[in-house]
């Protein structure tokens, strides 16, 4: 094992013979001296490496630092191995306060950038917090709350700046995390609020390592639990929101710093708070030492987060069987009062109709809602019909994949955005649209459903592992979310038509269904409704735990298996329309169990048509809410998913 020492040298040699390398093509090093100390007029060059390269390296360096420390006082506060800035989704709340102000309030963002990211990344982290205040900030619960808050805060984010157009695909490369320089102001910036933080965390110390014994000791000692548990998350916040606020969103460095002190060896919660900023800001400057090194040699530049990004995913799936997990089962949430299954059918039964009329019968002409005559309900049908099976269809997919998962992992946060398939869809489409550019609609399907294959067998290899407790099986499906984000990242960072086409499919949209796929997607969504009543018996006994369900016969490798395949399918198929967001998933299922639908039979049927009913709702909504401008489908049912998270925080 390699000592700490030794691994910081090993660290820095490594950064910084890849700054020497990018540095001496545009100046060599011998002219170094010449160009600092000179008193004439500079050259481009010389301009270039004094206040484009060297203030580059530094921002680098101090804002790796200061996500190093975010990271190491986060797991030290909450015990857990993987929080992170960007897995408890602080940073992603940072880069959509920045993506609104610029894009509605410009104006305060002139002398106040600072203060509009931690203003986003404190409402994110309130919201994540808040989600996991009932478990005692349960790790798995917290990363699962974190990645939620963080994709929906991500496709905000997108959506918005594809609304705006072309000439804004400048703060799409911002958001990926750009840490190019003209002055040395950012780095100032950062260093004094590195230093003022650094100073704070040394205050915190004592009581933070005494939080660590648990606390019961800890309140023996004197120690305010409340007050030191709040003190340290603002302080974690302001460190990421202030990065956030200069350089963009840059993922899972201080994940990866505190996973390499831990890789040195070192123990000791107090020098694994003292080496995270060392290792994050070594971290950071190697990865954008590789950026700028690929730049120079291929021409093609790409934001530095995504390459932390495609570090950061592989540790996730590293770092899952030292994740401690729940004691127990949780069943699904919900009222424990249970509904007659006849009854309550019959009233979702009877939505259905009720929204199909109003989608085919209202409309907007630009000056508010009218009832059309039915001549012109008819003449639109052709138009409004696929669309509107084909997101019926999705929404109950992605319902039925989401009570499906949360009866699986026991998690009542797990829904189908958080199993790694819409990443891999997203990353399928992608890849079929940079081999093949001018391939056709079905091309896209089909790489997307591959992409979505791909990434869910990877889910399934960990869910062979009988050790593997469930609910840690939604951090597979993170890590390898955060791996295909990361890739689109550099793909949408290119500025080209290919990053437009990518941001559209993130937003979602129903508009160029055919009905063909909106036959089709219907029928496989009944298929998969159909087959989901076979695994009722496993869904009834898992979330009893393991031990338990396997004394009663249940085949636990298999189970997942089985379960996992049906749900990345529905998601798979679903996502190709929604994108990767609806967060119809996750509220159908806590409606269903609300409503009384607590057997599992009862509880997939109703969570089926419920997420239909929404999903159909949702494309009438993002088609005539903004007309002529039409809503990106999966942000128009976020909007709808967002006030339940809220809402769902004030359950006792």
């Amino acid at each position: 094992m390699m000592r700490p020492s030794l691994f910081a040298l090993a660290g820095f040699l490594a950064a910084a013979s890849l700054f020497l390398f990018t540095a001496s093509a545009a100046v060599p090093i011998s002219q170094w001296p010449t160009a600092i100390f000179s008193l004439g007029p500079a050259r481009l060059d010389e301009i270039i490496l004094l206040h484009g390269l060297f203030p580059r390296a530094g921002v680098a360096l101090v804002a790796g630092a200061a996500l190093g420390l975010s990271g190491a006082l986060l797991q030290q506060l909450l015990r857990n191995p993987i929080a992170d800035p960007s897995t408890l989704g602080i940073s992603a709340g940072a880069q959509l306060a920045i993506v609104i102000a610029t894009l509605f309030f410009p104006a305060l963002l002139d002398g106040h950038r600072a203060l509009v990211a931690l203003s986003g990344a404190a409402i994110a982290a309130l919201i994540v917090f808040a989600l996991a205040w009932r478990t005692s900030f349960e790790p798995v619960t917290m990363v699962v709350s974190g990645m939620l808050v963080g994709v929906t805060a991500a496709a905000l984010s997108a959506s918005l700046t594809l609304a705006q157009g072309e000439y804004l695909m400048s703060l799409v490369t911002w958001n990926g995390g750009s840490l190019g320089q003209q002055d040395w102001s950012v780095f100032n910036a950062l260093s004094l609020q590195l230093f003022l933080a650094m100073a704070a965390a040394a205050v915190l110390l004592r009581p933070l390592l005494i939080l660590g014994l648990g606390d019961a000791s800890a309140r023996s000692l004197g120690i305010n639990l409340r007050g030191v548990r709040l003190a340290v998350a603002v302080l974690a916040t302001l460190l990421a929101g202030m990065v956030a606020a200069n350089v963009g969103l840059i993922s899972f460095v201080g994940l990866v710093a505190a996973a390499l002190v831990r890789g040195c060896g070192v123990r000791s919660p107090l020098a694994a708070l003292a080496l995270s900023p060392l290792a994050g800001g070594l971290f950071l400057w190697f990865c954008d030492g590789v950026v700028q090194t690929v730049a120079g040699a291929s021409g093609e530049t790409f934001p530095t987060g995504s390459v932390t990004a495609l570090a950061g995913g592989p540790l996730l799936l590293w770092l899952l069987p030292k994740v401690r997990s729940l004691q127990g089962a949780q069943r699904p949430q919900g009222s424990v009062r249970r509904i007659n299954a006849i009854k309550g059918f019959t009233i979702l039964a009877t939505s259905l109709p009720f929204v199909v009329t109003i989608a085919l019968l209202v409309g907007n002409d630009g000056h508010g809602w009218t009832l059309l005559t039915l001549q012109t309900a008819a003449d639109l049908s052709s138009l409004r019909w696929p669309r509107l099976v084909a997101a019926a269809g999705a929404g109950g997919l992605l319902a039925l994949a989401g009570a499906i998962l949360q009866r699986l992992t026991g998690n009542a946060m797990a829904s189908p955005e958080v199993i790694g398939v819409s990443g891999g869809a997203g990353l399928g489409f992608a890849f079929v649209l940079t081999l093949f550019p001018m391939s056709g609609p079905y091309s896209m399907v089909a790489g997307a459903a591959l992409g979505g294959l791909a990434a869910n067998s990877a889910v399934l290899a960990f869910a062979r592992r009988q050790t593997l407790p469930s609910d840690k099986l939604l951090l597979a499906g993170i890590a390898i979310s955060s791996l295909s984000s990361a890739v689109l990242a550099v793909l949408i960072a290119a500025g080209d038509q290919r990053a437009w086409q990518i941001l559209a499919w993130i937003g979602g949209s129903a508009a160029s269904v055919t009905p063909g796929v909106a036959i089709f997607l219907a029928s496989l969504s009944i298929i998969v409704m159909m087959a989901s009543m076979f695994l009722v018996r496993w869904l009834t006994l898992l979330p009893l735990g393991v031990t338990m369900s396997r004394s009663l016969g249940v085949p636990i490798a298999a189970s997942r298996v089985v379960t996992l395949a049906l749900c990345g399918l529905a998601t798979g198929a679903a996502s190709v329309l929604v994108g990767p967001l609806s967060f119809v998933g996750l509220i159908a299922p806590h409606i269903a169990a609300r409503a009384g639908f607590i057997r599992a039979r009862d509880h997939l049927a109703a969570s089926f048509f419920l997420g239909a009913v929404i999903m159909a709702f949702a494309d009438f909504g993002a088609r005539t809410a903004t007309f002529p401008y039409e809503l990106p489908l999966g942000l128009f049912a976020a909007m709808v998913g967002a006030p339940y998270l809220i809402w769902l925080i004030t359950r006792k």
